[in-house]
């Protein structure tokens, strides 16, 4: 079984914003969504490493 990451994404904030788009939140959903966050992060990082700083900025997460 893999390792349970840390929480990144605020739950009640998740899901207050699906309710008000009309969805329910299935008792999995919110842990595929901080596993997306770890993904982005790790991505923006090797971007910004590849492009020679050790700064991620607002476009790193563009363009994946």
């Amino acid at each position: 079984m893999a390792k349970k990451m840390e929480p990144l994404v605020i739950a009640s904030k998740a899901k207050a914003i699906l309710k008000k788009a009309g969805c329910n939140t299935s008792g999995d959903a919110l842990d595929g969504l901080n596993g997306w966050a770890y993904w982005l992060l790790e991505q923006a990082a090797k971007r910004a490493k590849a492009n020679g700083r050790k700064t991620v900025r607002a476009h790193d997460f563009i363009n994946m």
